[in-house]
């Protein structure tokens, strides 16, 4: 449908007549008469009942008052999405879950404006699950996640071996702290541990239940580049005889055949991993 239409609907709406609607849009009031008929046909229902006091809306067209909303906004989002900043010849939308933004794309956007400054970047921070829909569906070229997803003409790369580590206060070992790292790391905690996963303090942010760790006293299982500091520093120790789980960090990205500057920023992405950077979430 065009996208006209749907906009002079929502004109007429807002100042109550076709008359108004045509001074508004800078058209003429037969344009703005033609445009509506077009809808209505399109609709197969009347939007307006015309009066000598204006136009008023039919029970149909309130109904459509949301749909037409809708796709204007949908339109204007995309056209601001679509064009692109001064002195940037081309985009890449790339995302990563909450726990990875600090330093992985951090460094790698980082990476990205000294080696390639005439990309125009969109990040997206958030769930695994939210960051592989969008990439489906093509609102993102590349996302970094714990638990990917295998699509057809998709490619899956594993970028880090993370593993998840007991760790305790030295000071002060209880209470126990259970992070819930995912569906994988839950059925390997039941079959390997003797002792229940329910503790008295249950978080499905590993950042947070660290900060509480540190503060608080305690135990718990945490990633290993995030905890290192603490070890080293000596505000967290290992708790002996503990078994390790694996947490690796995937890169899933859309085919790099038609988008040669997602090729290179991948290569980036895949430098910034080696370095031995602090990870602080």
């Amino acid at each position: 449908m065009d996208i006209e239409l749907a906009r002079t609907f929502l004109e007429v709406m807002s100042v109550g007549s076709f008359c108004g609607a045509a001074e508004r849009l800078h058209v003429s009031q037969t344009t703005v008469t033609a445009r509506l008929q077009s809808l209505e046909e399109i609709v197969a229902c009347q939007l307006f009942v015309r009066n000598r006091s204006g136009a008023r809306l039919t029970i149909e067209g309130e109904r459509f008052v949301a749909y037409a909303t809708t796709l204007v906004q949908t339109w204007e989002c995309a056209k601001a999405e679509m064009k692109l900043p001064r002195g940037r010849e081309s985009r890449l939308r790339i995302g990563a879950e909450t726990s990875l933004w600090n330093p992985v794309l951090t460094n790698w956007v980082a990476w990205l404006q000294e080696y390639c400054p005439s990309i125009a970047i969109n990040t997206d921070v958030s769930d695994a699950k939210t960051l592989l829909t969008k990439l489906e569906k093509g609102f993102l070229d590349a996302v970094i996640v714990h638990r990917p997803n295998y699509f057809s003409g998709f490619m899956v790369e594993q970028l880090l071996e993370e593993k998840l580590v007991h760790v305790q206060v030295p000071t002060k070992n209880t209470p126990n702290l259970f992070v819930d790292w995912g569906p994988e790391f839950k059925a390997q905690y039941d079959a390997v541990l003797p002792q229940p996963r329910q503790a008295a303090l249950t978080f499905n942010l590993g950042p947070l239940a660290l900060r509480v760790m540190l503060h608080s006293g305690g135990n718990g299982y945490f990633r290993t580049r995030v905890v290192e500091p603490h070890l080293r520093s000596g505000e967290l120790e290992r708790v002996a005889d503990s078994p390790e789980f694996t947490h690796p960090v995937y890169l899933v990205y859309r085919s790099t055949e038609s988008c040669p500057d997602l090729y290179s920023a991948l290569d980036g992405l895949r430098v910034v991993v080696r370095e031995n950077s602090e990870w602080h979430l």
